[in-house]
């Protein structure tokens, strides 16, 4: 049964602001960043001032070749012609960065495993659902990636060959990454609690000829035996010519022609670190789109443009160094885990946890930052909150170590915002940073030169040109438009796998202004140089002639405490009719009264606006998302629309398939009622 708890008109007149510009600072500098030192090299290098992050943000993209050459050089990037041209061509698509460099991602991370105390020195917290806490040190991090890159070299394993994974968060995804970039091979991971299916869509087409993966995992309180689904995934894909499993030795399976080995045994070896000097722009790794509609994309990152992108992100916008310790919360399928990896290049260590985000309660992660003693926390913005909604006691936990948050994946509503200063105190900097798998980044985000602001991004980050756009190609301020970059940034995908002619690539990111990166999000750009992230524009409604955020409403539900979570969409239906329902999942044991809908309705247009409050509130039993916990808006927009479910929707690409099927009833049941009304009308 569909229970509806409210059906509002909506006045067509009434003017709808972008958003309430948020006023007051939630964060001020205290101390001297890591970027005011870069500035007053980079000051020195070209000649003039740059005295604040405006200033230093102007010449990144005013200059971006010279910007990304300082990069380089102030952190002393290992490698051949850096020093070299930066930008030989800013071509959008086709822009070529440091033709004549050569550079690998892995030595540069390991390096640090060179200096005097490297031996002691933590690179990796490992923290398991039980709290045991181990760690591996910068030496024997070095170590076991110089014996398994042996081992690989021994196995056939060539400069462009690929290695995929099905591993969780743990050492052993870090080590097998860092190993094949040691040897130039293409590396990519997929998280375990992937359906077969969908991790044999993506590897299929990358014809791996080594696949590394574990005989179980822990995640939530139980042992998932993998083993069986590990060679099933073997079976499945005829270029594997080794397996390589993290089980113990006696447990390794058979699998047809294929060769097994121990992963422990492999990486025990002793070994001389070999680093294969690899063009700047040679693969190195592939990242997949969700493929909620169809076959993932497989986007490709380059060893040079990946580094710089790290070093500049987690050094001078997260002021990262030795001295931290990086809490990343995020499965192997999700870029944000190739982010954490990333944060090795600034000498910090990570921790890994491949248990379950609620295991023992809604604050599994804050527990595991007290117990690792972590001083940057990045998670999404889902995480946080449900631990807003769960009023989520932190005052047991220790958490005086941590001293940013950086919040991703969809915008950080202002209640969220707010709970969380409330519980952290006024030291600790909270960011809502949006980027994208397409960079592995982010675009728009956190700096630690100007104060914060709770409902906004602080600005564009360093190299990226960010811009508002109309429809016509015209920059806006004030109102939402299309988020744009229009200068190259070297962490820009170097192609699509199976994209011969670049067709697919130029679709996704040029289609409308030739020459300009169009995103697919929108944003509003404010006066003082602030952005706020509205969501996917091709999910974004359109009511009325009206371009409405689904962040927006999702933001504006956060004050309402029964509300576990929401999906909204927009259906353009025949007759030039606009149908705009909100699906929302309730808390167990919520009545659904009438002063429900009332309370929804009012937190709406107080937040958004008029024009966003729904034709209909939709009680539904749970909101469709990828592995990733994205919600697949456009997916079953397609349902109202007529598409077959089959050719709507990506059902493995979803962590729940099952929950599409109310989705699948209601949508035929809507489409009944709107044809029968109209042939009423007739």
């Amino acid at each position: 049964m569909i229970e509806t708890i409210g059906t509002q008109s909506v006045p067509a007149a009434e003017p709808d602001p972008a958003r309430s510009q948020p006023s007051g600072i939630d964060w001020a500098p205290t101390e001297q960043a890591r970027l005011t030192d870069f500035a007053r090299v980079a000051s020195t290098r070209i000649g003039r001032g740059l005295p604040d992050y405006r200033a230093i943000h102007a010449w990144s993209v005013r200059e971006p070749g010279q910007f990304w050459s300082t990069v380089a050089t102030y952190f002393d990037v290992l490698g051949t012609g850096l020093h070299g041209t930066a930008l030989a061509s800013s071509d959008m698509p086709g822009a070529q960065w440091f033709p004549d460099a050569t550079v690998n991602y892995a030595e540069n991370l390991l390096r640090h495993a060179d200096v005097p105390d490297s031996a002691t020195r933590t690179a990796i917290v490992t923290i398991g659902e039980d709290e045991t806490i181990t760690t591996l040190s910068w030496r024997e991090l070095r170590d076991r990636v110089a014996g398994l890159a042996a081992a690989l070299r021994d196995l056939g394993v060539r400069p462009g060959d690929r290695v995929a994974a099905v591993l969780p968060n743990t050492p052993q995804a870090v080590i097998g990454l860092l190993a094949a970039a040691a040897v130039d091979a293409i590396w990519t991971i997929n998280s375990p609690e992937l359906a077969v299916p969908a991790t044999v869509a993506r590897l299929t087409q990358l014809a791996p000829v080594v696949l590394i993966g574990c005989g179980a995992y822990r995640f939530n309180g139980k042992t998932i035996e993998y083993a069986d689904r590990l060679t099933a995934l073997a079976d499945a894909l005829p270029s594997v010519r080794h397996l390589i499993i993290d089980a113990p030795g006696d447990q390794l399976p058979t699998v047809r022609d294929v060769a097994v080995h121990d992963f422990a045994e492999l990486g025990g070896r002793a070994a001389t670190p070999i680093y294969e000097p690899t063009a700047f722009e040679h693969p190195l790794w592939v990242l997949f789109s969700s493929g909620t509609t169809g076959a993932p994309k497989g986007i490709v990152h380059g060893h040079g443009g990946m580094l710089l992108e790290s070093l500049k992100s987690f050094a001078l916008h997260y002021d990262c160094g030795p001295e931290d310790i990086c809490y990343v919360a995020a499965n192997t399928s999700w870029m944000v885990w190739n982010a954490m990896v990333n944060a090795l290049s600034t000498g910090a260590a990570v921790v890994t946890y491949s248990g379950s985000p609620g295991y023992g309660g809604p604050d599994r992660h804050l527990r595991n930052i007290a117990l690792t003693g972590a001083t940057l926390f990045g998670t999404g913005a889902a995480y946080l909150q449900l631990n807003e909604r769960a009023d989520t006691d932190l005052s047991a936990l220790d958490l005086s170590a941590l001293r940013f948050v950086f919040s991703t994946g969809s915008p950080l509503p202002d209640s969220t915002w707010r709970w969380m200063r409330e519980n952290l105190g006024p030291a600790v900097h909270v960011g809502s940073d949006s980027g994208g798998t397409d960079i592995c980044s982010c675009f728009v985000g956190s700096n630690p030169l100007e104060p914060a602001r709770i409902g906004v991004s602080q600005g564009p980050m360093l190299g990226v040109a960010v811009r508002a756009w109309n429809d016509r190609g015209e920059r806006v301020v004030g109102e939402v438009g299309e988020m744009v970059i229009t200068v190259p940034m070297p962490s820009m995908p170097l192609y699509f796998w199976n994209d011969e002619h670049g067709d697919r690539y130029r679709s996704a990111y040029f289609d409308r202004y030739p020459g300009v990166w169009r995103h697919g999000d929108w944003i509003t750009e404010t006066g003082d140089g602030a952005f706020i992230v509205h969501g996917r524009s091709d999910a974004t409604l359109n009511r009325h002639g009206v371009r409405l955020g689904s962040a927006d409403i999702y933001a504006a539900l956060g004050s309402v405490p029964e509300i576990l979570d929401s999906m909204v969409i927009g259906v353009e239906q025949p007759g030039g009719n606009y149908y705009m329902p909100l699906f929302v999942v309730l808390e167990p044991g919520t009545d659904p009264a009438e002063d429900l809908s009332d309370r929804i309705i009012a937190a709406i247009r107080s937040h958004a606006g008029a024009r966003y409050v729904p034709d209909e509130i939709v009680i539904a039993p749970a909101v469709p998302t990828t592995h990733t916990g994205k919600k697949i808006e456009v997916p079953i927009k397609k349902l109202y629309l007529g598409v077959p479910l089959e050719q709507a929707v990506n059902l493995d690409a979803l962590s729940d398939p099952g929950s599409v099927t109310f989705y699948r009833e209601h949508a035929a049941r809507v489409r009944a009622a709107h044809a029968a009304g109209r042939s009423d009308r007739e």
